[in-house]
């Protein structure tokens, strides 16, 4: 005998059969996305040496006592901690303000008194061995050596700037006083010409200095000429020659006359010494130093004064 089945049997049966094929399918979509535990990685165990270092230095970590700065920060620390900290409802202090009618965030006080104080005043620790007020004769001592180092630098500074001003200033003038003395020197060589044509024996005072050192720049020029040529033509000096060399290297010495009177002279300040050629150069030839200019007449019309100051 055989087994039949009608089509509403078949379709119930499938029916029945596609919840368990899609309560597999999410077991399966479950288990696929499904986070693996992490599994530990496996310890190394611990020698016997490892084990005996790490107990002595944790031993010695105890054992080590702090030096006097780290327990200076320890104890700061603990106390800036507790000054930030307020004052608890609990504390008796707090319990004592409030039945008096204190309330946290207010003055002490009358409340018309608009500009009382809403913080504590801050805790100054002094540190140190020093009485009271050393710090502050410290810091006044500190500020009054700053102060005179400062004034020190400011005068140091000054000096240099009036050094500096007053050597400009003598450059200067010496260099006036030159070219004073080359104008008196220059209008005398023409007096002289055109009187007699013969040059005279002794020279003004005024300007014997500036002759002087142009003989003496002329003999040392001749001296280092003779001294260049002697060499280049000298045989026994290119061979090493010892007396030739001494010989080479003996140079004529000219002694120079001693003159008193130009050596006082030369002694007086600059400004007398320019002050004294300008004057003659005003009398003798009715030159005027300043105008660079030679008048007709001796009133010298049309020149402002004798100093420099009057012609400016």
């Amino acid at each position: 005998m055989g087994l039949s089945a009608s089509p509403a049997q078949l379709d119930s049966s499938t029916e029945a059969a596609q919840p368990k094929l899609t309560a597999q399918g999410d077991e399966e979509e479950d288990y696929l996305t499904m986070a693996l535990p992490s599994v530990p990685a496996p310890t190394q165990k611990e020698t016997y040496t490892q084990r005996r270092l790490r107990i002595q230095r944790e031993s010695e970590a105890r054992a080590r006592q702090p030096s006097k700065k780290e327990l200076e920060k320890i104890r700061t620390a603990q106390r800036e901690e507790a000054l930030a900290k307020k004052l608890e409802q609990s504390n008796k202090g707090f319990k004592m303000l409030s039945r008096m009618g204190y309330k946290p965030g207010a003055a002490l006080g009358s409340a018309e008194n608009k500009d009382a104080r809403t913080e504590p005043i801050a805790l100054d620790v002094k540190e140190g061995r020093g009485g009271i007020g050393l710090d502050a004769e410290r810091k006044r001592k500190v500020r009054e050596e700053m102060e005179g180092e400062v004034r020190r630098t400011a005068e140091e500074q000054e000096g240099f700037r009036e050094r500096i001003a007053r050597e400009r200033e003598e450059r200067r003038r010496e260099a006036q006083l030159r070219a004073a003395m080359g104008v008196a020197e220059g209008l005398d060589e023409e007096d002289t010409k055109r009187e007699s044509g013969v040059e005279k024996k002794t020279v003004n005072i005024l300007w014997r200095g500036l002759r002087r050192d142009r003989e003496r720049r002329e003999r040392d020029r001749r001296a280092r000429h003779d001294l260049t040529q002697s060499l280049s033509r000298n045989p026994a000096y290119a061979d090493g020659d010892s007396e030739g060399e001494e010989r080479v290297g003996k140079v004529e010495e000219v002694v120079e006359e001693e003159d008193e009177e130009l050596d006082e002279w030369e002694q007086k300040p600059v400004e007398d010494k320019l002050e004294e050629v300008v004057g003659f150069l005003r009398s003798r030839w009715w030159y005027c130093f300043w105008c660079k200019c030679r008048y007709k007449s001796e009133e010298m019309d049309g020149c402002p004064g004798r100093t420099e100051e009057d012609h400016d």
